[in-house]
């Protein structure tokens, strides 16, 4: 059997930590200027909150069960609906985790917090519009001041690799584990996103939702060590309930929902080329700035090679948008935990009532293969010549000028109506978007 095949999926988010050297972490090329990483001033819904509880303008209250994480959660405005549970000892308090003490892992748009029973720490990942993913830990004691301790070398050592664009980012791996949680590496390990099957998906991972004929490894633990593929997984497909696996009543929630795992595994993808983008661009413009100076152009003096590398990564950032790849469902999928709805009803909605974060849930994730993510501050933050050039590309597939194969999972009718929801939600688009308002809407309406 190939290699290819002998995989299983393990979604692993936040500050992941391995016992590797610091000194193995040679510098990365974005903690030099123009981004400065770790000495840059981070700016995003932690550091905001901080700046509150420093101000006396927010309290967190501390529960004994939970510590400050019920109160972390209300103040990020992250839902609990969204709660997922991981088995495996692949994060920064491995000593906590087991299939009995799975760690619980929750998230909005712009943030990311995993808890541990007992734990030490909450472990926060903000999404920061000009750091890509900003690591924090928060001790599980009670204070008169909590604090968000930002950590920066240990947490990129292994989130920030080619496993997550070179960046700052969020680590999706696959993996089998075994009875104590431990991951069986012999077995090989894969990146997970939005593309891979659903097959190869949620190895170490609780897994509560319908998904028909579809199989997945969620909900496996591996007694033997000497286990070889295939694996019966037969008991963990289809669960609506994870009692007598651990004692649920240890978490916020009684599930891991399958859904918040879909949509997670996309989320982390796209925040990550958000974050390559950002860099990207800015890195390509010093230099173009440094070759200018030192040929004696005059400045701002535009050079092919700065557009070719915009251009480069504003494909990839494009394709993670539109969802170009995407493993496609062959049954319906649902979720158990309220998640879905939570997730639909943040909105924004164009007037026939449409967002891009409707779920399809039959074939697909979304109803309309386009990022809701085009709605959050990491977009926003984009360098205005990453913006445009994005900007542009999506308006020549949307528009249907262009129809390359690579786009060919985008009906007319999917095109129309993302153009239509991305107007009439979005308020700072480019004004050849304004000027064929009218085209647009006739669009819109032929397709209704």
């Amino acid at each position: 059997m190939s290699m290819h095949h002998r995989f299983a999926a393990s979604l692993i988010c936040t500050c992941l930590l391995f016992p590797v050297a610091n000194s193995l972490h040679a510098e990365d090329e974005f903690e030099r200027p123009p981004i400065g990483y770790s000495q840059a001033t981070p700016a995003n819904c932690v550091s905001t909150l901080q700046s509150q509880l420093d101000g006396g303008q927010v309290a967190l209250s501390y529960d004994d069960e939970f510590g400050y994480l019920p109160a972390v959660l209300r103040a990020l405005r992250v839902p609990v609906e969204s709660q997922m549970l991981v088995f495996s000892k692949t994060s920064l308090q491995l000593r906590r985790i087991s299939p009995k003490t799975p760690r619980a892992v929750y998230f909005n748009d712009d943030v990311y917090i995993g808890f541990c029973q007992s734990g030490d720490v909450l472990e926060v990942s903000a999404v920061d519009p000009q750091l890509g993913t900003v690591f924090y830990s928060m001790a599980q004691k009670p204070s008169d001041r909590p604090e968000f301790r930002r950590h920066t070398d240990a947490c990129l050592v292994c989130h920030s690799s080619s496993r997550t664009e070179g960046v700052p980012g969020h680590l999706v791996r696959s993996l089998y584990v075994g009875t104590d949680g431990t991951p069986m590496l012999g077995l090989g390990s894969r990146t997970v996103d939005h593309t891979t099957p659903l097959e190869h998906r949620w190895g170490g991972w609780y897994v509560t939702g319908t998904h028909g004929s579809q199989q997945h490894l969620g909900n496996l633990v591996v007694a033997d060590r000497n286990a070889s593929e295939p694996i019966d997984n037969s008991a963990g497909q289809n669960v609506l309930r994870l009692d007598g696996r651990f004692d649920d009543d240890r978490y916020l929630s009684p599930h891991s929902d399958l859904v918040a795992l879909m949509v997670l595994e996309h989320q982390t993808l796209t925040h990550n080329h958000l974050t390559k983008a950002n860099f990207a661009t800015r890195q390509a413009l010093a230099h173009e700035q440094t070759l200018n100076e030192m040929l004696g152009n005059p400045a701002g003096t535009s050079l092919d090679s700065t557009t070719r590398r915009i251009a480069n990564v504003g494909e990839e950032l494009v394709d993670a948008l539109l969802l170009v790849g995407e493993a496609q469902l062959t049954a319906p999928v649902a979720g158990t935990s309220g998640f879905t709805r939570a997730f639909v009803e943040a909105g924004p909605r164009d007037s026939l009532g449409r967002s891009l974060r409707d779920f399809d849930l039959q074939t697909r994730l979304f109803r309309y293969p386009c990022s809701y993510l085009i709605h959050s501050a990491a977009f926003d933050g984009l360098p205005a010549q990453m913006k445009s050039y994005v900007w542009q590309r999506l308006w020549e597939v949307l528009s249907g000028a262009d129809q390359s194969d690579r786009f060919a999972h985008l009906s007319l009718a999917d095109r129309r109506a993302i153009l239509q929801i991305i107007h009439e939600t979005k308020s700072d688009l480019p004004g050849f978007w304004t000027e064929q308002n009218e085209d647009v809407k006739q669009a819109a309406v032929a397709n209704e």
